[in-house]
């Protein structure tokens, strides 16, 4: 049988558009050819055919900003303040977290976002418990589901957060690297250094991922400004909002992916753009914790790149993409009274070329020379009619009843409705397993 697919549908989301009886060629994980399907086909008549009737292909979502681990405590917490849901869900049970737990909660959240057509996720964990053995949880749960991964190591040491998020400076870097070292090269796996935040990482900790990300030639990730209390902390401590905090520090550069950004003044705005930073935008976790409303129009106008990340799974409580576009767009709208300072194309490239893009991932489009990650999605469900609208109503309209099936890597991975590499059943299995031995812990 030839090692090469040919898949033809109704629609193909190529060049900025939906094309119509297009087709992709697959080769070795990788995307060969997108056209015409005539075309196409007679390009390469050994390829083997699949053919997706009242299918739309468009490429898979890249999720740049989840905690995997927290997908276990969903709906533990809720209706709480910031601090309130940080002590009840993730200090209360951070002690009950040993390598099985970490990896039945990267298998449920990585298994949810494979049926909501994530193809790409960078997980920010930080429950390291002295080693690198959780972390190799994630990483092993990833590659049995067959998501795309981004393991961005949190380097962590305020002293007011669980053992098991702490390490000393050395400890962080020296981990970190041995991590991103192994998985050199991997295509489904890169190891990113990630500082917590100006409140959790110390100064010495942030510079140590700055320097560590030069020397391994990755991003590092940090959160940035998602509460008021964390610009207060900033200005008590070190005299500086956090954006110039972390400029002072020589970190905020190309290199950084600020998670959240929710309270920025105007020059904090201008600063990260002419520094060419990312922003990994989390808009329903942050309207569930309130916390506030990111500049997105204001950041975009000054030269940020912006992607979109679902935050942890009890933080927001879904682990969608297509519902972060949908939620980002909405609430730039309502919040600055305006419907046009934000468009369906802007959402769309944010939740997938721009994730890619600043993860530095060949993923996000479907063109030639990129991975092979896309999402069909039935043009039939009722969510997408009327069809002539597909487009905007992917954006602002789908429903996860649309999702089809799933390619990563050239591999199906998700279709007829459920997982095809690990078995939903067992996930959820292995979850209520968890609560029964913590019992009324």
């Amino acid at each position: 049988m030839s090692k090469r697919k040919l898949y033809a549908a109704e629609y193909v989301y190529a060049n900025g558009a939906f094309q119509k009886d297009f087709a992709i060629v697959v080769e070795n994980g990788v995307i060969a050819e997108v056209g015409p399907s005539l075309k196409v086909s007679a390009a390469f008549p050994d390829a083997e055919l699949v053919r997706w009737e009242g299918k739309a292909i468009v490429p898979g979502t890249v999720n740049a900003h989840n905690h995997s681990f927290q997908s276990l405590l969903r709906g533990i917490a809720i209706d709480k303040s910031f601090m309130e849901w940080r002590d009840q869900a993730l200090y209360r049970y951070t002690p009950l977290l040993d390598e099985e737990a970490v990896y039945a909660g990267a298998l449920l959240a990585f298994g949810e976002m494979i049926r909501y057509g994530v193809t790409t996720v960078s997980d920010f964990f930080y429950v390291h418990n002295g080693g690198t053995a959780y972390d190799e949880a994630v990483i092993r749960a990833a590659k049995d589901v067959g998501i795309r991964l981004v393991f961005a190591r949190t380097m962590y040491d305020w002293s007011g957060a669980p053992a098991a998020y702490r390490e000393t400076v050395e400890e962080a870097v020296e981990r970190t690297r041995s991590l991103a070292v192994k998985y050199q090269g991997d295509p489904m796996v890169t190891v990113h250094p990630a500082p917590h935040s100006p409140h959790a990482a110390s100064p010495e900790m942030i510079k140590a991922g700055h320097r560590l990300a030069i020397e391994l030639d990755t991003p590092f990730h940090i959160h940035v400004a998602e509460e008021m209390f964390e610009v207060e902390e900033t200005l008590r401590y070190y005299g500086l909002r956090p954006l110039h905090y972390l400029d002072s520090l020589g970190v905020l550069d190309e290199r950084m992916i600020a998670i959240h950004l929710v309270w920025l003044d105007d020059s904090e705005v201008e600063l990260i753009g002419s520094r060419g930073g990312s922003l990994a935008y989390c808009p329903s976790s942050n309207m569930f914790l309130a916390d506030g409303v990111t500049r997105i129009p204001d950041l975009l106008k000054s030269g940020v790149k912006v992607s979109l990340g679902t935050d942890g799974g009890c933080s927001n409580n879904r682990i969608s993409v297509f519902e972060e576009m949908r939620m980002c767009a909405l609430l730039q709208k309502v919040s600055r009274l305006d419907g046009t300072c934000i468009t369906a194309n802007d959402v769309f490239r944010m939740g997938t070329a721009s994730g890619a893009e600043m993860l530095r991932l060949q993923t996000g489009t479907i063109e030639a020379g990129k991975a092979a990650d896309f999402t069909a999605v039935n043009i039939h469900d009722l969510s997408l009619a009327p069809k002539r609208e597909l487009f905007a109503n992917v954006v602002y309209a789908m429903q996860p009843t649309a999702i089809a099936h799933v390619v990563i890597d050239g591999k199906l991975v998700f279709s007829k409705g459920g997982l095809l590499t690990v078995a939903e059943q067992e996930i959820s299995s292995r979850v209520n397993r968890l609560f029964e031995k913590w019992g009324g812990a």
